[in-house]
C-alpha cells in the first residue's frame, strides 16, 4: 500500500536518516568492489518496509545521484509505471554495480517493457548498458526461451566473450551456463565454448560455493538436479 502525500517524507528528509545509517567501514569495504553504498543492505530494507511504495519519493531519491538513495529508490518505486524511454535513461546512469543489479533484477525485469528493452539493450554499443540486456536474456533462457534464438546466442558469445569489459563478460558467462544447465540440447556446446574460453576457469571460489566458470557451474547444477 502507498502512503498518502501528507505523511510522506521528503527527499530531503530520507538523506539524512541514510546519512545517520552510513557506515564508513560498510563503505570501504563496497568501495573496494565498485559500489558507493555505505548502509548496511538489512538496514536499507528495512527503511523500505516502514516506507512502502512511494513513486513519487523514489523518482526523487534518484535524481539524488547517492547510490544508497538510488538502492532506496529501486526498493520503494512501482516499476510498472516507468515508460520504456525513463528506463532507457536509467539504465545509462546506474554507475555502480549494485545499483545495476537491482535496477535490472527489481525494476526491468517487472516492466512490462522488458523484454523490447532486452532485445534494444544486448546490442548497445555501452558494455554496461549490453550486460543488461545479457542479464535479462539469461533470464528469459530461464523462464520462458520460446523465440530466443539459442543457436545464435551462443555463437555471439563465443565471438565476444572472451574480451568482453568485466561487467558484460560476467552477463554473457550467465547466459552461457544458463543455456548449458536448462536447455540439454545445447549443453554440450555451451560446455565446449566454456572449456575453449576459459573464463572464470580460475575465478576463486569459497568451498561450498559454486564456481562462476560455465562448465563447472553447468555440470553442478545439472548433477544436483538429476538432469
Amino acid at each position: 500500500m502507498a502512503r498518502t502525500t501528507a505523511d510522506a517524507p521528503t527527499v530531503d528528509e530520507v538523506l539524512a536518516e541514510l546519512t545517520e545509517l552510513d557506515d564508513p567501514k560498510i563503505r570501504s569495504v563496497n568501495e573496494k568492489h565498485g559500489d558507493k553504498h555505505g548502509v548496511n543492505l538489512t538496514a536499507l530494507r528495512a527503511v523500505a518496509k516502514r516506507l512502502k511504495t512511494q513513486h513519487d519519493l523514489a523518482r526523487g531519491l534518484w535524481d539524488t545521484g547517492d547510490s544508497t538513495a538510488r538502492l532506496l529508490a529501486l526498493l520503494i518505486c512501482r516499476p510498472k509505471t516507468f515508460t520504456v524511454d525513463e528506463l532507457d535513461t536509467m539504465v545509462r546512469e546506474t554507475g555502480t554495480p549494485k545499483v545495476h543489479d537491482w535496477f535490472v533484477g527489481y525494476v526491468v525485469e517487472k516492466s512490462p517493457h522488458a523484454d523490447e528493452l532486452r532485445a534494444r539493450w544486448i546490442t548497445d554499443p555501452d558494455p554496461i548498458v549490453a550486460s543488461a540486456g545479457w542479464a535479462l536474456t539469461a533470464g528469459r533462457v530461464v523462464k520462458n526461451a520460446d523465440g530466443l534464438d539459442l543457436p545464435g546466442l551462443l555463437d555471439t558469445i563465443e565471438a565476444q566473450m572472451r574480451h568482453a569489459p568485466e561487467r558484460l563478460q560476467w552477463a554473457m558467462n550467465t547466459c552461457l551456463a544458463q543455456i548449458g544447465i536448462e536447455h540439454p540440447e545445447h549443453r554440450a556446446h555451451a560446455i565446449d565454448i566454456g572449456e575453449r574460453l576459459g573464463v572464470l576457469k580460475d575465478y576463486p571460489t569459497s568451498p561450498g560455493c559454486t564456481s562462476p566458470y560455465a562448465p563447472s557451474w553447468i555440470a553442478e547444477m545439472v548433477r544436483r538436479r538429476g538432469a
